[in-house]
């Protein structure tokens, strides 16, 4: 394969980036959190330069709390110290001085479920090799790479719950990591989700954990984009209801996703459904709504278009079945007002016997 030549043609007006970082610290960490950490860079010299979280997040076209994970996620790589007021606010940040081996507050925190390897006795050392029980060199880096991602989480972890982990608080997240494949990222994204909506139960968070890996969510994009889905659908079912300053409570959630995941309604046509729930019944019902979309459903009904011809079918068979009612009556009355003819039954047989 033919060798590329990079020229530089530019010297002034630059960042400088350390060959440390690049060989020791950009490797594991998300692209999202590199792109924050060298605009930081950019920035650290500038005698003008005044930053504010949601500047760098705008600047970026990051979110508020993707900037603050990826600030988390540098202070305990042990690149950047934040100062905080004590109100527990970001006041400042320090960079900190690179090291050839990368050290983090997470690497030195006790984890009493993640066993370190002991060094091999010297006995060991001097032993035949027959057969390796010692892990490639490849194998040894992912075991060394995954352990301290679980620490560096387990540290997250305290930071966001508040509390110092139990051991089965830290086995739940072991397991995320090691039998669900959560990336850490993606893990530590769940842990921000969870807290933010008031859930800081590790058995609450191990459920929504399950759920996310049913719904196949491997990245934290399609985490996110699964949220935003989910807030516009509860937004678009309170506000048609005209519920306001409270969330949906447990049972209206589960119709809301029934709706919209087991049913793959769309939120125009949950939207609907509400409107004519309000209309029929003059006020909320979750039941209603749930028996208009469940007829949809049956009827294969996906789209507000297909709801148009369903009506008009409807309209079509309430107009057929009046037509043959008012038949029905209009024979009744047909037969009640034939006139009878009145007979003196007695009159009659004395005429016949007259007649012999």
């Amino acid at each position: 394969m033919k060798k590329l030549t990079l020229k530089n043609r530019f010297q002034t007006n630059a960042t400088l980036l350390p060959n440390d970082f690049i060989d020791n610290y950009m490797v594991n960490a998300n692209g999202e959190f590199v792109k924050v950490y060298l605009f930081l860079l950019r920035h650290l010299d500038d005698p003008c330069s005044s930053l504010t979280i949601p500047m760098i997040a705008d600047c970026l076209n990051n979110t508020e709390n993707d900037v603050l994970r990826a600030f988390r996620y540098w202070e305990t790589s042990g690149l950047l110290r934040l100062e905080r007021d004590a109100e527990d606010r970001i006041t400042g940040i320090e960079l900190q001085k690179m090291t050839s081996v990368k050290k983090s507050g997470a690497d030195v925190m006790a984890a009493p479920s993640l066993p370190v390897p002991e060094e091999p006795a010297a006995e060991e050392l001097e032993a035949p090799v027959a057969a390796p029980a010692v892990p490639s060199n490849a194998v040894q880096l992912d075991t060394f790479r995954a352990q301290k991602e679980i620490k560096s989480l387990l540290f997250i972890a305290e930071q966001y719950l508040g509390k110092t982990l139990t051991r089965t608080d830290m086995e739940t997240i072991t397991y995320f990591y090691d039998t669900l494949n959560m990336s850490a990222d993606l893990i530590e994204y769940l842990l921000e989700t969870c807290v933010e909506n008031g859930h800081k139960s590790m058995h609450y968070i191990r459920k929504v954990a399950l759920s996310w890996c049913d719904s196949g969510i491997e990245t934290v994009s399609q985490a996110k984009e699964q949220s935003q889905s989910y807030n516009k659908n509860c937004f678009t079912v309170l506000n048609a209801f005209g519920i306001k300053n409270r969330g949906p409570a447990a049972s209206e959630l589960t119709y809301i996703r029934k709706w919209a995941e087991d049913y793959g309604f769309t939120a125009d046509m949950i939207e609907e459904a509400c409107r004519r729930t309000i209309s029929a019944t003059h006020q909320p019902s979750f039941e209603y709504a749930d028996t208009i979309l469940t007829r949809w459903h049956e009827n294969h009904v996906r789209s507000l278009k297909d709801v148009t011809v369903l009506d008009e079918a409807f309209q079509k068979e309430k107009a057929a079945q009046r037509i043959a009612s008012v038949r029905t009556r209009t024979s009744a009355r047909n037969l009640n007002n034939f006139e009878r003819r009145n007979y003196d039954m007695d009159s009659l047989e004395e005429q016949l016997l007259n007649s012999n």
